[in-house]
């Protein structure tokens, strides 16, 4: 299959539009709809109905390859490049905002790296594609069981670090001065809807089994004094690691008792590991031990 037929076929497929994907891609209707022809007589199946634009089941199924395939295509490309302009060392780590702690903070390398902050689901993305050497991502989990992760491309993770977790209560609270909370008992609070910096109410209300965690605020930042500045004026609680919940200024930091969950953080890589990605890998190893 030719790769440009399959980045226009997911084009369409997601936008369900054959004129917005041209005007995305910069092509004509017309040669998006002979890229869509030619592939689906590559294929000698239809792969998309038109009247609405959706995928049909062979074309559904072929967005499920399609998607990992464009993405380590991306990364061979990527890699490639980065190799070619940057033959020194150099390291390109993709984060989420919860996902250094004092300790793996400190197990990074003093130069040569390129720190970016992004939502948690497209961080797995940014190191199947190459835009990034390796991932820190984190997330609520029992103790030692792996994170439940998109599954965007084959991907490495080993976990580097667990932690407990605690509410954000602003100071004052009725239950500020608990000494541990049973997440049950918060189904009815104000909760602030921040999923770049706390941990995602969708996550609690798994873990939790059951509905509620209102939103009473959506927060679509990552800067963690902002979320304490919100709570700690009473704008909803939030889940967060311990180490960062108890340096939230003007808040208190209550355990979460029940369920039984750590805040749990994992390296992700593609491929083989070398240079500084290597050496990074090695000392978070370390620092878990």
């Amino acid at each position: 299959m030719d790769p440009h037929l399959l980045r226009t076929y997911v084009t369409v497929a997601r936008l369900a539009s054959f004129s917005e994907a041209a005007r995305e891609l910069g092509y004509t209707q017309s040669a998006v709809s002979q890229h869509i022809a030619a592939l689906e007589q590559d294929l000698k199946t239809a792969l998309l109905t038109r009247r609405p634009v959706a995928p049909t089941a062979a074309g559904a199924r072929l967005l499920e390859h399609a998607r990992p395939l464009l993405l380590r295509l991306e990364a061979a490309r990527a890699e490639v490049v980065r190799i070619a302009a940057t033959p020194a060392q150099g390291l390109t780590l993709a984060v989420t905002a919860t996902a250094l702690d004092r300790r793996t903070a400190g197990a990074l390398p003093h130069a040569g790296v390129t720190l970016t902050v992004l939502p948690r689901d497209e961080v797995p993305a940014a190191v199947a594609s190459g835009a990034a050497d390796l991932g820190l991502v984190d997330g609520l989990a029992a103790p030692s069981d792996p994170l439940n992760l998109p599954d965007v491309a084959p991907l490495t993770a080993r976990g580097v670090a667990e932690e407990p977790v605690a509410v954000l209560l602003p100071e004052g609270h009725p239950l500020a001065s608990r000494d541990g909370l049973r997440l049950g008992d918060l189904v009815d609070a104000r909760w602030l809807d921040a999923p770049g910096a706390a941990l995602p109410l969708d996550r609690l209300r798994t873990a939790n089994g059951s509905a509620g965690f209102r939103p009473t605020l959506r927060y679509d930042g990552a800067d963690l004094r902002t979320l304490a500045t919100l709570a700690a004026a009473g704008h909803g609680l939030a889940l967060l690691p311990l180490s960062a919940a108890r340096a939230a200024a003007g808040t208190v930091a209550v355990p979460l008792t029940a369920p039984r969950v750590v805040h749990r953080t994992e390296l992700l890589h593609a491929g083989a590991l070398r240079g500084a990605a290597a050496e990074l890998a090695a000392r978070l190893d370390v620092t878990r031990s």
